[in-house]
C-alpha cells in the first residue's frame, strides 16, 4: 500500500544562543583537571600540535565516558512546529532541560496547527478530517462549558461584573483550559529548549527510540546541523542513532518467546489497583520521620535527648520557623536544614491525562516510568473526563460522544494499514497515562506545595491533595505541614499571603484545612 514519505509539516530548530567554543571549551575543562593552572578554550587549539592534542584528548574522553565535560557547553534552541505528543515523549522525558512552551491552558490553539505523520495515501483525508473534528469540538466545549464557568465565577466573585472584559477574558481562558482536553497530541507547540552538549549527544543516539521516531529523529538532526554550522568540531564523535531495532524496549516486546495481548488487561488491572484514586502510594520508607528527624539532629550537631523527633521535623517544615519555605525562589536543595528531607521517599501509582502528565513531568527531579504509549492503547475509549466537563451534563454528552467517535475513526485508521505510532498522534490529551512516580520528600515538597494552589492545573491539584493525604496518613508529623504556598505564607507571616495578585482564586484557602480543599475551575 503507498505510504507519504514524509512527516509534514516538519519541525523547526534554530539555534539561538550557544557557548562561543564549546568544543574547545570541553577539552579546557578536562585538561584544566591535571593542570597546575587554569587552562581556557583559547589555548587548545592556539595551533596545529595543540589542536591535535585537543582531538586526542576529546575523542579518548568520549570513549571512556568521561562526559561531564561536555555538560558545560549549553545550547538554547528555539523550536517550532513540535507536536505535543514528541514533548512529552522525548524533549521531556528526562531531567536535564529547560523549557519554556506556549500554553494550551492560556493560549487559544489554532485549527492548522497539527503534524501529519507518514500514512497510507488512503488515510490521509480521514487523518486530517479528524483533525478538524476535534479542532471544532474545542471550538463547541468551550460554549458549552461557559454557563458553568460563569456560576461557578458569580459563586466565588460575587461582587465582580462579569461582563467586564478582563473578567471574560478570564472565563474564556478557564473554558478553553478544560477544552483542551478534546485537542488531539499532533497539535504544535512553540517553545525555548535550552540543553547542554552531553544532552544533545544523547538525543542523536536516541533519537529513533519509541514513541515518536519519525518526528524526534528530524528535529534531533536539525538540532545537530544548527549546532555543527556554529562549531563544526563539536559532534565529530557523535555516535549514530541506534537503531529501534537494538533497544531494549523493541528487544522485549517482539521477543520470540514473548506474545503480547491486548492493552485492556493490563489497563483493567493497573486500574483496579488506584482503588478510585488517581493516585496511589504504593510504597515508602518506614521510618521516614525517624530518618528525617536523625538527619536534623546530625545537621545541628545534637543529641536525641536534646532535639525530639517532632521538634526536629518543625524545625525543617513548620514556616513559621523555617524561612525558606515562604521564598518565592525554591531554596531547599541549598539549605542544609532543608536537604535533611532527601531521607523520606515515596512511590505512587498513577493515572492522569496527557495534558495533566507534561505539566507533571516538569517536576524534573521526581522521576517516572512512562509507557511505550502502543502498549496502553486498545479499541476502547480511554479518557479521563476533567471535573467541570462532568459536571456540566451537555458538555459531558458532548465530549463522550466525541470521544467515542474518535476512536472509531482511529481503529478505521489501523484497519488500513496505518501504523500505530501515526494514529497515536490523534490520541485525545484526555488519554490516561498510567505510570509509577518516586521522589523524595525534598523534591515533592515543592511539588505539592506549588499545584496545592487553586490557580494549578485541577487534575495535578487533584492529584497533589491525593498524595498528601495519604503522606499524612502514613506520617503525620512530615504530613500536616504539606499545604498550599499562601498557607505557608500565612504561617511565616508573610502578606500577601496569596502572592498571585489578581489571579487570587477567590478562597482564602490559607484558612482552610487539607480535607477542606475543594474546587471546580
Amino acid at each position: 500500500m503507498p505510504l507519504t514519505t514524509s512527516f509534514s509539516p516538519e519541525p523547526v530548530a534554530r539555534l539561538v544562543n550557544a557557548f562561543d567554543a564549546p568544543y574547545d571549551n570541553a577539552v579546557a575543562t578536562a585538561r584544566t583537571c591535571y593542570s597546575s593552572k587554569v587552562v581556557y578554550a583559547e589555548d587548545v587549539g592556539k595551533d596545529d600540535a595543540s589542536r591535535g592534542r585537543r582531538d586526542a584528548i576529546a575523542q579518548s574522553i568520549f570513549q571512556a565516558g568521561h562526559h561531564t565535560t561536555l555538560q558545560h557547553a549549553t545550547f538554547q534552541f528555539v523550536l517550532e512546529k513540535v507536536s505535543r505528543q514528541c514533548i512529552w515523549s522525548f524533549l521531556h522525558s528526562h531531567p536535564f532541560y529547560n523549557s519554556e512552551q506556549v500554553s494550551q491552558r492560556y493560549v487559544a490553539v489554532s485549527p492548522e496547527n497539527f503534524s501529519v505523520p507518514e500514512l497510507p495515501q488512503s488515510s490521509q483525508e480521514l487523518y486530517v478530517s479528524t483533525i478538524h473534528l476535534l479542532m471544532e469540538a474545542y471550538s463547541k466545549l468551550q460554549e458549552l462549558l461557559k454557563p458553568a464557568v460563569e456560576a461557578e465565577f458569580r459563586r466565588i466573585f460575587p461582587s465582580r461584573n462579569l461582563s467586564e472584559k478582563r473578567w471574560q477574558s478570564s472565563i474564556k481562558k478557564r473554558c478553553q483550559e478544560t477544552a483542551r482536553y478534546v485537542l488531539p497530541v499532533a497539535t504544535h507547540a512553540h517553545l525555548y529548549h535550552t540543553i547542554s552538549g552531553i544532552t544533545l549527544l544523547r538525543y542523536i543516539r536516541l533519537s529513533e527510540n519509541y514513541d515518536t521516531s519519525a518526528e524526534q529523529t528530524l528535529l534531533v538532526r536539525k538540532m545537530a546541523d544548527a549546532v555543527k554550522a556554529w562549531d563544526p568540531d563539536f559532534l565529530k564523535n557523535a555516535q549514530d542513532p541506534l537503531p529501534l531495532e537494538d533497544t531494549p524496549e523493541y528487544g522485549f516486546l517482539n521477543r520470540k518467546d514473548y506474545a503480547p495481548t491486548d492493552a485492556s488487561g493490563f489497563l483493567r488491572e493497573f486500574d483496579a489497583g488506584l482503588s478510585g484514586r488517581c493516585s496511589v502510594l504504593t510504597d515508602y520508607k518506614t521510618h521516614a520521620g525517624k530518618s528525617m528527624a536523625q538527619a536534623v539532629r546530625s545537621v545541628l550537631g545534637l543529641r536525641a535527648n536534646e532535639l525530639s523527633d517532632a521538634d526536629a521535623i518543625d524545625s525543617v517544615l513548620n514556616p513559621s520557623k523555617n524561612a525558606y519555605l515562604s521564598e518565592t525562589m525554591n531554596l531547599t536543595q541549598h539549605g542544609k536544614l532543608t536537604r535533611a528531607m532527601v531521607h523520606p521517599h515515596f512511590t505512587f501509582r498513577k493515572k492522569i491525562s496527557h495534558t495533566a502528565d507534561s505539566q507533571d513531568q516538569r517536576h524534573r527531579t521526581i522521576p517516572g516510568s512512562r509507557p511505550v504509549l502502543a502498549r496502553h492503547f486498545s479499541s476502547a475509549p480511554d479518557y479521563i473526563v476533567p471535573a467541570l466537563i462532568d459536571a456540566a451534563p451537555l458538555a459531558k454528552e458532548f465530549y463522550c460522544d466525541t470521544m467515542d467517535t474518535l476512536w472509531k475513526r482511529m481503529d478505521l485508521l489501523l484497519s488500513q494499514g496505518a501504523k500505530v505510532e501515526s494514529v497515536l498522534y490523534l490520541l485525545p490529551n484526555a488519554f490516561p497515562i498510567r505510570f509509577e512516580e518516586s521522589g523524595t520528600l525534598l523534591d515533592f515538597h515543592h511539588k505539592w506545595v506549588h499545584r496545592l494552589c487553586y490557580t494549578a492545573q485541577e487534575e495535578i491539584w487533584k492529584a497533589s491533595k491525593e498524595e498528601v493525604e495519604q503522606v499524612q496518613n502514613i506520617s503525620p508529623l512530615i504530613g500536616k505541614y504539606l499545604r498550599a504556598p499562601c498557607s505557608l505564607r500565612q504561617g511565616a507571616g508573610r502578606k500577601p499571603f496569596c502572592p498571585e495578585g489578581e489571579r487570587f482564586c477567590g478562597v482564602p484557602v490559607w484558612n482552610q484545612p487539607l480535607e477542606k480543599y475543594q474546587r471546580l475551575i
